[in-house]
């Protein structure tokens, strides 16, 4: 028997990969925070440079490394991955710049808000409509930011920073014809030369980490490769197997993860206006969950009727 999911269940192994997936990006800051002395240019351009390994092995041992060398030859295709893999830099290198400077609750907040910056991308962009639940998380995530700003006499740069060069990545993601892994191996195939050309020049110019003697530091770098490919490839392969719904909730344990470890283990300041805000998200995530459910109810629902509109 497959072990493929039906139409409205969901897989044991599908939901193993995902909760795999969401755990490691959980616990990554404080990988990351072992290596905060570590300039955040330079642990990207590993992150870059390491991924590509696993990620290449991986489609080699699926047999689908052709459609990466074909898409090498596609300008579109490459044009394409050119913008995706500028925004996922962007990405990680705010999130390796925030944990390193304490500003891992401000990251938190950033992935918290992903899922409804989406959902407006998508109004927006899409021309999706959109229910009242989900006009309503919009509005109150929108709020919570201004409450933020407010407060701080300035954006939350981290948190708008993360939202925005992820909710594009994932929105250019949707228009590259390739499969995730044969995508995120074409983007850090892309990057490699750039992160090994920066490498070279730091190492030349004795502003390296990496072969300083510090035998600790090196590993913990070369580990950037497994701690970025890992957790993306378990998602990838998860997601397959998994409702979209039961996805949108599981997102949310990854920024849940992060607020807990920057209060109870990087004593990161918890004020009033992010006692404010911080509920607020979380009550837009409510509503955005529920209109979630809804929809997936829906769906089935005709689904059925239709099913049994061809029996009779």
């Amino acid at each position: 028997m497959s072990s493929k999911p039906g139409i409205d269940s969901d897989s044991p192994r599908g939901f193993g990969f995902a909760l795999a997936a969401y755990v490691l990006w959980g616990l990554m800051p404080l990988y990351l925070k072992a290596i905060a002395h570590i300039p955040p240019m330079e642990v990207i351009a590993h992150r870059a440079l390491w991924s590509l390994p696993i990620a290449a092995a991986v489609l080699i041992w699926q047999r689908r490394s052709g459609e990466v060398i074909a898409a090498v030859k596609n300008p579109r295709l490459l044009a394409m991955a050119a913008l995706t893999a500028a925004l996922i830099t962007g990405n990680w290198l705010t999130y390796v710049w925030a944990v390193a400077n304490g500003h891992t609750l401000d990251a938190a907040l950033g992935y918290y808000i992903n899922p409804l910056f989406s959902v407006m991308l998508g109004a927006v962009l899409l021309g999706e409509k959109l229910n009242r639940l989900k006009m309503l998380a919009v509005a109150l995530a929108f709020a919570a930011v201004v409450i933020l700003t407010v407060t701080a006499g300035s954006l939350p740069l981290v948190a708008v920073g993360l939202t925005l060069t992820w909710g594009f990545y994932a929105y250019f993601k949707k228009s590259l014809p390739l499969g995730p892994n044969q995508g995120f191996t074409l983007e850090v195939l892309l990057l490699t030369p750039i992160a090994l050309a920066y490498l070279v020049w730091i190492g030349t110019t004795g502003q390296g980490t990496f072969g300083n003697g510090n035998m600790m530091d090196n590993l913990l770098l070369l580990g950037c490769g497994p701690i970025t490919a890992i957790p993306l490839l378990f998602y990838a392969n998860g997601a397959k197997l998994l409702r979209l719904s039961t996805i949108g909730i599981l997102q949310y344990l990854t920024p849940t993860m992060l607020f807990l470890t920057a209060v109870l283990l990087f004593d990161e300041p918890f004020d009033r206006a992010r006692m404010i805000a911080f509920p607020m998200i979380w009550a837009a995530l409510a509503l955005y969950s529920v209109s979630l459910f809804r929809e997936a109810s829906a769906r089935r629902r005709t689904r059925r009727e239709l099913a049994a509109h061809r029996i009779q």
